[in-house]
């Protein structure tokens, strides 16, 4: 694993940081392949009941490094196995999009540690979440019509869900800045904190998330994520379905657990 991404394992809680300080975490290519890497891993761990995101330093993620570069640059010449460099860099983007992709359909709680400014390409990090603890000193910014961009990580999807079009149409033309207050009255931030109380407040959530009922938390996101695009009835089947699922593998693990318990006192 590349050293601008850090992992650390805290009793079934996943915390992964974006680990460039000095440019507020922005992404350049080494970053973005890092992030997708670790969120693929996260994913398929089953030790892993809880994933959090978050920046190093003093900030989350400002998005796309302009000065780098290098996540719009694509060298190879065009070809007939691989397209246009136009092509190749969409499929190259969306290789890099995997990292937002699985924090929102891993079949676990994610929550997005906001520590400091998120704008662009992070706020689409930031969104895939399904939880965003936020700091006082963070703030939001979607900032892709400071460089032309249409936008991207999921961020026009993700937001259009979390707020509602109307608002999300505000954020990404206005392209108003907002203040942590701003964002959490909004309903941005799913919480908010001093700085200093952040990271426990989080982790707090987080192990008790990761201790939970991880089978009732799977079909619980399933049912949430499916809520967003399915037609009535095929979501209330789905829970129907995910519910007996749930259920029976929870009374499973617990009768599991309790054999397990009572041969330990014999």
């Amino acid at each position: 694993m590349s050293d601008t991404v850090l992992i650390e394992n805290q009793d079934g809680v996943r915390i992964i940081t974006l680990n460039r300080p000095d440019r507020l975490n922005a992404l350049n290519v080494e970053i973005m392949g890092a992030l997708a890497d670790a969120c693929a891993d996260a994913a398929r761990d089953a030790s892993v009941g809880c994933v959090v995101v978050t920046g190093a330093g003093r900030g989350f993620c400002t998005g796309g490094d302009i000065k780098d570069g290098a996540a719009e640059r694509v060298n190879a010449p065009a070809s007939q196995e691989h397209g246009s460099r136009t092509e190749q860099a969409v499929t190259r983007l969306l290789g890099f999009m995997e990292g937002p992709r699985l924090l929102h359909e891993m079949p676990k709680p994610t929550i997005a540690m906001v520590n400091g400014p998120v704008a662009g390409a992070g706020i689409g990090i930031a969104g895939a979440c399904d939880l965003r603890f936020a700091a006082r000193s963070a703030s939001f910014l979607t900032a892709f019509d400071r460089i032309g961009a249409g936008g991207d990580y999921g961020s026009s999807w993700f937001w259009s869900k979390i707020l509602g079009t109307g608002v999300a149409r505000e954020l990404f033309f206005l392209g108003e800045k907002l203040s942590a207050e701003e964002a959490f009255a909004k309903g941005v931030y799913t919480r908010l904190f001093d700085d200093d109380a952040l990271a426990e407040a989080t982790l707090k959530a987080a192990h008790r998330l990761a201790d939970g009922p991880r089978m009732g938390y799977r079909y619980m996101k399933k049912n949430l994520n499916n809520a967003e695009d399915f037609a009535f009835e095929a979501a209330f089947e789905a829970e129907a379905l995910h519910m007996s699922l749930s259920t029976a593998a929870t009374a499973q693990i617990w009768k599991e657990a309790r054999k397990a318990k009572d041969g330990n006192d014999a």
